[in-house]
């Protein structure tokens, strides 16, 4: 392949750089290009999680999907060499069609013949509100930079199918919601060495991340901590389409866990409107689905994000959830949850995502094998 042929996405006005556009302005290996959705019901029944990513100094592409349903978690895996056509957003049986820019999206996941029970879905997603922009994300490791992100939010409805384990979900506007993030920039890849770095590793992180879908408007909060609770990372914005966004002041998060575990049931977050009044969004847990659990998120043990496996690899499994012992590392990641929120009389839906590991002085957590009491 001769890598001084223009690609067809060097035809349009879209450059920021003297490069082809199939080429990153950095040379870091750990740059990325990616996305993530949620598809969720109401009732807690279902939990869809699929998304796709772009490595392009590694040179691949690869996509996932996960379906949460019971104990079992039904997971679908597929890595590619990355090709010149950056509109093609397709890996294996995986596919994600922009059918209108910040609008609406087609989602799917062809049938395995060989597996009739496998995981299977065909879906329309469409915002029901503007993406919202979140903090652009820093994180230095050592003094080098490891990740650097900037990421928009967005909340809609969704209809089509679900099909898997013998179930088939109908997805209905109203009985069901999607959530999805859009991020790129350079973000840690497995298989580099840490180096000294390895000596600044960090004695604690805490993370929520929490699209929340109401009939008449959209709340994102966004809070990472470190292990004495000094912030990193802070928003609180409601989206309202037609108006300007409002900011909610500081986000404070009370999280009661399950006893034993750092495993969320309910919460309470407070919020400020712009005239000093309280706030307070109650959250319930619907369902809950590991992202180092199928998802190739770290500290995934069987695949993670922009690794090489080869061509044409796909990878489909189903995971027993209903023993956290046998997915040891599954604590030590991010967990998505989808939730119902109560606000000001209103009830919505959308994501409770959530990581706390290591030392969190704020919840009590004293070092990695500390749990609620």
């Amino acid at each position: 392949m001769d890598d001084d042929r223009p690609v067809a996405l060097d035809e349009y006005p879209v450059h920021q750089a003297a490069l082809s556009m199939k080429h990153h302005v950095s040379g870091d290996r750990n740059a990325y290009d990616r996305c993530i959705f949620h598809v969720f019901d109401h009732a807690g029944r279902a939990l869809l999680i699929a998304g796709l990513g772009v490595y392009p100094n590694t040179g691949v592409i690869d996509a996932y999907a996960t379906l949460r349903t019971g104990d079992r978690l039904h997971a679908v895996r597929a890595s590619d060499a990355l090709g010149d056509d950056r509109m093609r957003l397709e890996v294996g049986p995986l596919r994600i069609t922009v059918d209108e820019p910040l609008r609406r999206f087609t989602l799917s996941c062809a049938a395995d013949p060989a597996d009739p029970d496998g995981l299977s879905f065909d879906l329309t997603w469409t915002g029901d509100f503007p993406a919202l922009w979140e903090p652009h994300h820093l994180q230095r490791t050592g003094g080098r930079l490891t990740l650097e992100g900037r990421r928009f939010v967005q909340a809609g409805r969704c209809t089509g199918t679900i099909t898997a384990g013998g179930e088939r979900f109908e997805v209905t506007a109203g009985e069901w919601t999607g959530t999805r993030d859009r991020s790129w920039g350079v973000r840690p890849i497995p298989g580099e060495e840490p180096g000294r770095a390895a000596e600044a590793r960090p004695e604690g992180f805490h993370w929520l991340w929490i699209p929340m879908r109401f009939d008449d408007r959209f709340v994102m909060v966004v809070a990472q901590e470190d292990a004495d609770g000094y912030r990193t990372l802070n928003q609180a914005q409601l989206v309202r389409d037609g108006r300007r966004d409002v900011q909610l002041g500081w986000p404070r998060t009370e999280i009661a866990y399950r006893p034993g575990t750092r495993h969320p049931e309910s919460a309470v977050v407070h919020l400020t409107d712009p005239t000093g009044k309280p706030l307070e969004i109650g959250v319930e847990i619907l369902a809950s689905s590991p992202l180092a659990v199928g998802a190739g998120y770290p500290p995934a043990g069987d695949w993670q994000h922009g690794t090489w496996q080869g061509r044409d690899w796909t990878d489909r499994r189903v995971y027993d959830l209903s023993d956290p012992a046998a997915h040891p590392l599954a604590g030590y990641g991010v967990t998505d949850h989808s939730a119902r929120f109560t606000l000001d009389g209103r009830t919505g839906h959308g994501i409770f995502e959530h990581g706390s590991f290591g030392r969190h002085d704020p919840s009590g957590f004293a070092d990695f094998t500390s749990t609620a009491r």
